[in-house]
């Protein structure tokens, strides 16, 4: 690619954002580039017809058919799974995401959930809502043992801001021989996971949802963790069994939960989940970062200089095909 890369920006957006900041964005870091926004289906099935570079959230297979010289699409999440990657592959194109965009903001909710927790502000806020001056046990997050599964991006940000508080950490991967940031690392097998639940204190889940990790955490694992146990899931919510948990919560297993994805999701209005005073509930939000759409522009704009370079497109930031 020697001549200057025309973009597409596809019409749907994330976290509420315009999607014209994150055009915007790639502008200010290309600004010899013809930057465009399809606001209507029809428009972007017009211009992805001559755009060499696509990025957006999803595409599909029909749109995928009018790409005409499609070379690079890059996917605004850090999942991939939910595109037609056998497509893309058969075309050809090159696919990046987003690996990395939500690391410093969702290793801040993790240990605004963990902290809240430890030092019970969840009892506190129902004391003020009741205008009750009555004091409360707390809890020290410090000497704590923290079981993070997931070490990518989010998981190494968790760690990072864990290191302070003097906790011990246990990650877990599916290559352990790879090591990685905690102070131990294991893999999936039954009998490490569950000696390493038996120690956690606080179980944050930061994976991605697989055939491996889906149902991770039911009620075997909720009976293996101790009774003073927090979960904390920034993953997706079919990690964990939702009947399990509610048992789990109901027959005081474990000490509470911060959720940020749920199954199902959203959580309708009368399911029980609600209905716990030490559960913590965001609807999906922890990725919310007013930093998103730039460090994504960050990704895309370092791609299409490093192509101008070298003419390759073997070698890119945060590449997942070829």
């Amino acid at each position: 690619m020697t001549e200057p890369t025309d973009v597409l920006v596809l019409r749907k957006g994330t976290h509420a954002t315009p999607v014209e900041e994150y055009a915007e964005a790639i502008r200010d870091r290309l600004p010899e580039t013809t930057v465009r926004i399809a606001k209507t289906p029809a428009e972007e099935r017009e211009e992805i017809r001559t755009a060499r570079v696509v990025t957006g959230m999803t595409i599909d297979e029909e749109l995928l058919g009018a790409a005409a010289h499609l070379e690079i699409f890059a996917c605004a999440y850090a999942g991939t799974g939910h595109l037609p990657l056998e497509a893309l592959r058969e075309r050809g194109v090159t696919v990046t995401n987003a690996s990395g965009v939500h690391g410093p903001n969702i290793g801040e909710h993790v240990l605004g959930s963990i902290l809240a927790f430890a030092r019970r502000f969840h009892v506190g806020r129902r004391r003020q809502e009741r205008r009750e001056w009555r004091h409360y046990r707390a809890h020290e997050l410090q000497g704590s043992t923290v079981t993070i599964v997931g070490l990518g991006a989010i998981g190494q940000a968790v760690c990072d801001r864990l290191d302070p508080f003097g906790v011990e950490t246990i990650g877990v991967r599916y290559s352990p021989e790879k090591g990685g940031p905690t102070d131990e690392v294991i893999g999936f097998e039954d009998d490490p996971f569950h000696d390493a639940l038996a120690r956690t204190d606080y179980l944050v889940l930061a994976c991605p949802l697989t055939a491996q990790t889906r149902g991770l955490v039911d009620t075997e694992e909720f009976v293996t963790l101790p009774p003073g146990a927090v979960v904390v899931n920034v993953a997706r919510g079919p990690v964990v069994d939702t009947e399990a948990l509610v048992g789990a919560l109901r027959s005081g297993w474990i000490r509470g939960a911060a959720l940020d994805v749920t199954d199902p999701e959203p959580l309708p209005e009368d399911h029980p989940l609600w209905g716990f005073g030490n559960v913590h509930i965001t609807p999906h939000n922890a990725g919310h970062t007013p930093d998103y759409y730039d460090r994504l522009a960050d990704i895309l704009a370092g791609n299409v200089d490093a192509i101008r370079e070298t003419g390759r497109y073997d070698d890119l930031e945060n590449q997942v095909l070829p």
